[in-house]
């Protein structure tokens, strides 16, 4: 039974390839995935351990350790000189980091946040590779980070300027080019490096952020810092810079072998289409085995010997693929990225075995149930001349209408609970997905029975345009619901999940344009450049731009680090008429007329919704509030919602806010544009007035808003990219399915040829077949990915406003149309192509 079995796969070549080009693709991704991460996991490893070996120990401020509200989180000074005493310790420097903005040769600040200000120790300790000069010394010299160095146009020997913590500028001699590498902010913000004692000067920091110790052990140095301090050796530090530096290639792994499982699963639905096909075609070899002798555990393991070989083929040749997608992408990813070393192709044991292991086992289990089938072909079968009993009308039978009704129950009830009744959020999201799961199921278990009227839906256009030829398509997509419905699944996964994506990525433009409308009503904004995103705006900047005619409003927003009743909660306050004219929060209690400038009095304060939940505040009550004079009554008149968050948690008068705390840790400016002023003329009018000003950044809401669409539509492109293959597995699933029906029908599309069809007009017809397969698999996708994308943006936040790409909707059914048709070429050739006679005497 082997050797038949063998020698039926060497006789039927084009079935192999056909079957083994499904797992190929889908091996393909997976193994690929593993050769990327394993690339980049050996990066990392190499990467980090230039690190590694340069630190012995490292101290560090103990995560979560409460320092005080005014103090700043770090290594106090002194410890240094508990460390340096320490038996054994040949040297020992503290790390320090904070902002130091270079300033550009167009006199602004490089970039829209200030860059990193580090120390660059000297000797042995020294973590950076110095690509040109030399280490600063003094606190007249300086060095850049090579990337930060190629953004500003400085180099070696130029004398730069930079500002400090307080926005003072300093001129500094650049001494160095530096590579930081591993470190992840100074790579994206851009990092100017200064011995200790001028970054500490520049940064203001109070504190180191980390102690690098040689020559003593963990134990000794943890001992002399005491509690309160977390000790790492020089291995758990590298570790820690690659995680903060993103080099986790688990969490890539994982988002991608998701990707990769959709993949597999389209290929387990073409391979088990295709091997019911074969079982089908080959009844009466199977019976004439059985009339020879064979029993049916023989034609059963002769089956699954043959998914065995071809999967054991396709996997083989997965991994090759595989190969070289991950190629691919590590050469894409090398020239976007030098932070982490990418050389050497990482191609592991695991990594062959894993993919050998799915795609055999996807193949085996895939074809069991077709194996299963063949057992139950009677050996009187061999004396028929019918190969296959026709499809006509197929019923679901009890127990699939009961599987299909509960599955489609479970899944619109959870589709209703997580996109309405529960919470929104992470785990409404996970409920979503879940019904979306549950649901396909259900449309799986009843895809036959849609089969027949979503044909006749989709081949009303192609049976009137395409004459006899069209309408014979049309009843050969139909006829076999079954198979059909097979088919067009795999199909439907990939469109599905795509239109889900679309819809997603829409209706995240549009939630996030209406909650960009909330919270920034003033179409501009200048804010001075900070790490944390804070920092005082200059208020005279204010004035000169309220003197402007291009502009009807411009107001400050004040805000401050407070203590509300003994809980930490930020202050804020609007000056001028801005509240309740330009910006508008919803009133949820209280009185109304707080929530405008006028009508919140000396005395009084609105919070946050938010809030007020969250300390048990409420209109009516009155807090205490600490000052920088001491602690003052503060009654609340309101509670507000909104979505601009730059008004605080407690918003009280400007009087009262200056009065309690002086002057604010950070402020923003905001201007309103006059009605008529063109975009790009209050643009200029806003730079020209903020151009004395080099830390003072200018923002628009429709720059801003245009980055959120793009950042959106690249994620989509991704998406769209990753699906993709799924997309090709089933066109591939369609072609294959096509070819088996051409070798099936051999002597049906002789006899059409004899009775007058031409060779144009058969390769029409089996070119519409696959054009009306793919059109009912990628309708019944739109409409599931659309309905669960619905549900998706429901559950994803408060707010959220549905938006239906309804042209890239359509896009998609025209696609997978016009992608079915294509694959129908070389099927449909090989009909047109065969003899006739001898078509009419296959058998």
């Amino acid at each position: 039974m082997l050797r038949t079995t063998l020698a039926g796969l060497r006789a039927h070549k084009l079935r192999l390839l056909l079957t083994a080009v499904a797992i190929t693709l889908g091996v393909g991704f997976i193994s690929g995935t593993f050769v990327l991460t394993d690339t980049m996991n050996q990066g990392v490893a190499r990467t980090f351990a230039r690190s590694a070996d340069k630190v012995d120990v490292a101290v560090q401020p103990a995560p979560g350790k409460d320092t005080g509200p005014r103090d700043d989180p770090g290594v106090p000074l002194d410890v240094l000189d508990r460390v340096k005493a320490v038996p054994g310790v040949t040297d020992a420097q503290g790390t320090v980091r904070g902002d130091a903005a270079l300033v550009g040769k167009d006199g602004k600040t490089v970039g829209d946040l200030p860059n990193v200000g580090i120390s660059v120790p000297s000797g042995n300790l020294l973590r950076f590779d110095v690509t040109k000069g030399r280490v600063p010394s003094g606190g007249s010299e300086a060095v850049l980070g090579k990337d930060l160095a190629d953004r500003s146009g400085y180099g070696v020997g130029d004398a730069v300027t930079v500002l400090d913590h307080a926005n003072r500028p300093h001129r500094f001699t650049v001494v160095g080019l530096v590579d930081f590498g591993i470190d992840e902010e100074a790579g994206s913000r851009g990092g100017v490096g200064f011995d200790t004692a001028t970054a500490l000067a520049m940064t203001g920091a109070k504190k180191y952020q980390e102690i690098d110790v040689l020559g003593a052990g963990k134990g000794a140095v943890a001992a002399a810092v005491g509690d309160g301090y977390e000790v790492l050796t020089g291995e758990q530090l590298a570790k820690r810079l690659a995680d903060a530096a993103g080099a986790d290639t688990e969490i890539i792994q994982a988002g991608l072998l998701i990707f990769g499982l959709v993949a597999m699963l389209v290929s387990a639905l073409v391979i088990y289409n295709t091997f019911s096909i074969l079982i089908a075609q080959r009844m009466r070899e199977m019976a004439l085995l059985r009339c020879v002798g064979a029993t049916r555990r023989q034609v059963f393991g002769g089956v699954v010997t043959e998914a065995f070989a071809v999967g054991l083929i396709g996997s083989a040749l997965g991994i090759l693929v595989g190969a070289g997608l991950g190629a691919g992408a590590v050469a894409v990813m090398a020239r976007f990225t030098d932070k982490v070393r990418m050389d050497g192709l990482a191609l592991s044991a695991p990594t062959i075995a894993i993919g050998l292991a799915v795609g055999v086992v996807v193949t085996v289990v895939s074809a069991l149930l077709p194996a299963r089938a063949a057992t139950r072909v009677a050996p009187v079968a061999a004396l028929r001349t019918e190969l296959e009993p026709a499809g006509g009308r197929f019923r679901l039978g009890r127990v699939r209408t009961v599987m299909a009704v509960l599955l489609g129950g479970a899944g619109l009830a959870l589709g209703v609970l997580g996109s309405v009744s529960m919470a929104k959020g992470q785990a409404a999201m996970y409920t979503v997905a879940l019904a979306g799961a549950v649901f396909f199921l259900a449309v799986v278990t009843a895809m036959p029975v849609l089969v027949r009227p979503l044909g006749r839906v989709a081949g009303i256009v192609p049976a009137r345009l395409g004459g006899v030829p069209g309408r014979l398509a049309v009843e050969n997509a139909r006829r076999s619901p079954r198979r059909t419905a097979t088919t067009t699944i795999a199909l439907t996964v990939g469109i599905g999940l795509m239109s889900l994506f679309a819809v997603v990525a829409a209706s995240g433009k549009a939630t996030s344009a209406q909650k960009l409308a909330e919270q920034y009503p003033a179409e501009f904004q200048v804010q001075a450049r900070t790490g944390d995103g804070g920092g005082r705006a200059p208020h005279a900047l204010t004035e000169v731009l309220k003197k402007r005619p291009e502009f009807s409003n411009v107001f400050e927003v004040l805000a401050k680090d407070g203590y509300v009743d003994g809980k930490k909660t930020g202050v804020a306050s609007l000056t001028g008429t801005a509240l309740g004219t330009v910006l508008k929060p919803k009133l949820v209690d209280g009185s109304a007329s707080a929530l405008t400038s006028a009508g919140l009095k000396p005395g009084t304060a609105i919070v946050e919704k938010r809030i007020a939940e969250k300390h048990g505040l409420s209109a009516g009550r009155t807090v205490q509030v600490r000052t920088a004079h001491g602690t003052v009554p503060v009654k609340i008149t309101a509670v507000y919602s909104t979505s601009a968050t730059s008004l605080g948690a407690l918003l009280v008068p400007e009087a009262d806010f200056t009065r309690y705390f002086g002057a604010p840790d950070d402020s923003a400016i905001y201007i309103k544009d006059r009605d008529g002023v063109p975009p790009d003329t209050a643009r200029r009018a806003v730079e020209a007035a903020a151009w004395p000003y080099p830390a003072a950044k200018v923002y628009s809401s429709a720059e801003f808003e245009k980055s959120v669409s793009n950042a959106i539509d690249m994620m989509l492109m991704i998406f769209g990219g990753l699906l993709g293959l799924a997309i090709v597995i089933a066109l591939f699933g369609i072609a294959n399915t096509l070819t088996l029906s051409v070798v099936e029908r051999t002597r049906e599309s002789a006899l059409l040829r004899a009775l007058g069809l031409t060779r144009r007009q058969l390769r029409r017809m089996l070119s519409v077949e696959a054009l009306v397969m793919a059109v009912i698999g990628a309708f019944t996708g739109v409409v599931l990915g659309v309905a669960f994308g619905w549900a998706a943006t429901n559950a994803m936040e408060d707010g959220a406003v549905f938006s239906l790409p309804y042209l890239q909707v359509i896009g998609f059914v025209l696609l997978a149309g016009a992608a079915g048709t294509l694959a129908a070429v070389l099927p449909a050739r090989r009909a047109a192509g065969a003899s006739i006679v001898e078509s009419l005497a296959h058998d």
